[in-house]
Parts: C-alpha cells; structure tokens; sequence
C-alpha cells in the first residue's frame, strides 16, 4: 500500500539528525539492533510487522510541505532542511521473516546505514514490529490455548484507531487466527473474513423468532443465529432450532448458534444437547465475549462444547501486556574511518547491549529436527564442529553438540539502500510460522511457566563483551 510516513518520527530524531549532519558525522555507518526484553510469561513471539516496514522504507522521503512545517519550528539548519529534499535510505537492512518465532535479547532486526538514516528509521521500524509482534504472539497463545479449535478475530471495534485494527487482524492471522471481521483487512491481505449479525438485529424486530427467520430467508446457506439476545437456553436455541428445521425442509443446511454472553461453558454443553437431540449434530456453536487464553483454558478444562471462537478486545489490544517493549541500539559505529564496536552500560545485567555487527543462528539437533538453542554471534565468525553453546553469564553451564544444523535467522531486506527481499503472501508467512512452530518442543511453548529456550552467545561475541566491559572499567 503506497503510504508516506515519514513524519510519523520523535521530534528528537530529527534533532539529532540536524546534529549530525551540521557535525559532519552523519555519513559515519552506524549499526542499530532492534530487539525485545523478557517481560511477564512471554517466553517467545510471532516476528510480525515486516512487510509494513518494507512499505515504510519504499516511500521514505521528505515533501515539500513536509519541510516548509519544519522550517516553522525554527530549529533547524537551512542546510540540513535543503539535504533532506533528496533524503532517502541509502543502507542495509536485515531482518527475520514475519512468522518467525524469536526470543528475548536477540536481534531481530539490523540495521547497517549512515548514521543520519540508520537513526531516523528507529521510530517507526519500533512503532510498526513493536505493535504487530506482540498482536501475533497474543494471537498465537490463544490459538495454542484455544486446542485445535478455529479463532477468528473479532476486535476492529475495539482496536486503538484503524491501523491498530488493520495490521492488528493482519498480524492475528500470522499468529494463527483463521479469519477477521475485518473487511478492509480482508480485502488488503486476502484474509478469510467472518461475521453474522448483531443483537440489535433481533431486537429490530417484533419476536426473535422474526428475527431469525428474516436473517435465514436472506442467509439460507450461512445462518449462523445469535441466540443471547434475551434468553440462550429458554428462547434463543429453541427459535434456532425452529428455523433450522425450516431451512433443512427447504434444502438447506443450517451452519449454527452462537453465544456471547453468560457462562460459556454450562450453556455451550446444555445448547450442543439440545441441538443435537432435534436432529443438528453438525450445527457449530461459535463463543464469544471478553475471552483470552486464560479463559480458554478454563473452558477446556470443563469441557465446553465450543467449536469456534471469536476474539476481540483481550487480543487486538492485549490486555495483559499492551506493549511488546522492543528497542533500538547502537551496536556498532564508524570514527575516524573505521568501525568500532559499542554497547550500552547499565547496573542491570539484563539492560547491557550486545556490541558489534552481529548476525542470529537457529541450531537444530540432527537426530530430532527440534530447535536447540539460538546463537548470537559475531558477523563472519565461523561455527565450529563440534558446536559448544554457554551460559552468558553462568559459564559453567554448557552443552556441546556434535550432530547439528546451524540456519541464518537474518536475511538481507535492503542493500545499498536497494529492496532485494521479496515479501511473501500472507498465507505463505503463516504456513512459516506453523512449520517453524512444530520444529519447537512443546516446553518453550507452554502458556504458563514455559522452559526457557536457550539464546547464547557465540565465544567471539563474549570476548567482545567482556573486553568492552574490562575497559570501561
């Protein structure tokens, strides 16, 4: 979709922006990581956002009333404001492919450009991969709590303003959603869009039983029949039933109920008894209303006759945990001529950077096929055999592999500034992400208290660390 964003930026991106160039260090290459901490139960996301960042970067450029708007804020160098007339991305991006599932601390994205681009990117690259990632993790732990049943996204109403909405339900889909109310979505990203009809429907009209019977002569091969609007169990599977046996004696089949309120559990087993003993086994009972994993695993254990359901509000926002909390850092940058390795020094082990122009590995047990560990290493390092993965701070922890498979995480997006990536289709990111899900034992993907995936450093990415440690010390 040609969309420019480009001011969509912090105002101290521009500022710093100005800076380097009125230092002249703004074609000095810079390397920038983008990745996310831990943070709650999360143990892995969805990598989700990248074809969004390609549109991004594709119309990257300055217009002219963009700069008139910033010439008014009389901030700026007149030189620097005549620069950015011509200013496009001229750098290298590398990135993991939308439906990967990536960890804690590692990168998921690099970028190796001139300093004043390498720096204004940041915003939006972490607006964009930030918001998308964590809907398709949500997406995916409701899906894996959900046990085989289909999800559909439901949350548009509820989404914070229509790109929310959009690239959420995009996003939801890589996570494993098998559809969205969504229309615009479906139509951008040829997404499977599902829906029925609303309470205000049945209360349109004089009787439920009118209600559905009006919807059914207008919908007589997709009935699916809301029947909560005033009584589930006394009035609106019963009226169901009535107009299902009414469309079954026209030749048609009836697609079934569904509940949106109430306790789910209890009225999903009494309605699929009362369905099935008038005679529609096959009718589905699709389930709504403010559900997430947490309840979905509730359901399960009391063993709700649910066959579909739809989330809104608990996935398209992610009500537990609203913000991913992926960052942008300088990992890398050129004095004097020559690149040089930095990192970000803190008194909290887990805020320390990785430095250097580093690339991600995925190692995998031969024997098995399952992902083992991932290895952060150094650009050019070589991977020996046999294969020692450590602890990055316990070193006496370690495991060696003799038999494994090592797959390059990081693939080139841009060149020179040049797109050398071909976006995949929608569905070929979610047949990604399942490939890629069942290569992963089912530990590192439990909900609650998952075993934690082993993300290591490579020895001359440790080396690297300690001796920047040593000397600012």
């Amino acid at each position: 979709m040609q969309r420019n964003l480009t001011m969509m930026t912090d105002l101290y991106q521009l500022t710093m922006m100005n800076g380097y160039f009125v230092n002249g260090t703004y074609r000095h290459t810079a390397v920038f990581d983008v990745f996310f901490r831990q943070k709650g139960q999360i143990n892995y996301a969805i990598s989700a956002g990248l074809g969004q960042a390609v549109d991004y970067i594709e119309n990257l450029k300055f217009s002219g009333e963009d700069i008139d708007y910033l010439r008014s804020l009389k901030q700026f160098d007149e030189r620097f404001l005549d620069y950015l007339r011509s200013f496009r991305f001229t750098g290298d991006i590398y990135s993991v492919v939308e439906g990967e599932l990536v960890f804690p601390n590692e990168p998921t994205l690099i970028v190796r450009a001139p300093m004043i681009e390498a720096q204004f990117v940041e915003t939006a690259i972490l607006n964009i991969v930030n918001h998308q990632t964590l809907i398709a993790t949500k997406a995916s732990r409701i899906v894996r709590a959900a046990a085989g049943k289909k999800v559909v996204e439901f949350g548009l109403r509820r989404a914070q303003g229509p790109d929310a909405g959009i690239y959420g339900a995009r996003a939801s889909i890589i996570g494993g959603c098998s559809g969205t109310s969504n229309v615009l979505t479906g139509k951008m990203f040829d997404v499977d869009i599902k829906g029925t009809h609303s309470h205000s429907w049945v209360m349109s009209y004089k009787t439920e039983l009118d209600a559905f019977r009006a919807f059914a002569e207008i919908y007589p091969d997709n009935c699916l029949l809301l029947v909560d609007t005033y009584d589930s169990l006394r009035s609106g599977v019963p009226n169901a039933i009535t107009v299902f046996k009414e469309l079954r004696a026209k030749g048609h089949k009836p697609v079934g109920i569904r509940l949106d309120s109430g306790d789910i559990a209890y009225l999903s087993k009494k309605a699929r008894k009362m369905l099935d003993e008038a005679g529609f086994p096959d009718a589905i009972i699709f389930a709504s209303n403010d559900i997430d994993e947490n309840v979905l695993q509730q359901l399960n254990i009391q063993g709700a006759k649910t066959d579909v359901y739809g989330v809104g509000t608990k996935l398209i926002t992610s009500e537990d945990m609203p913000s991913l909390g992926g960052v942008y850092k300088l990992a890398q940058i050129e004095r004097d001529g020559k690149e040089y390795p930095v990192m970000k020094f803190s008194d909290s082990a887990e805020k320390i950077t990785n430095p250097g122009f580093k690339t991600l590995y995925r190692i995998y047990e031969k024997d098995t096929g399952k992902a083992f560990a991932d290895l952060i290493a150094l650009e050019g390092e070589k991977l020996p055999t046999p294969l020692t993965l450590t602890h990055e701070t316990e070193r006496w922890k370690s495991t060696t592999l003799e038999n494994y498979e090592a797959r390059k995480m990081l693939v080139p997006i841009y060149r020179g500034g040049k797109l050398v990536y071909k976006c995949p289709t929608l569905a070929e990111s979610v047949a990604y992400r399942e490939k890629e899900m069942d290569r992963f034992w089912d530990e590192y993907k439990r909900l609650s208290n998952p075993h934690v995936y082993k993300v290591d450093l490579s020895d001359g990415l440790y080396e690297l660390k300690q001796k920047l440690l040593k000397k600012r010390g």
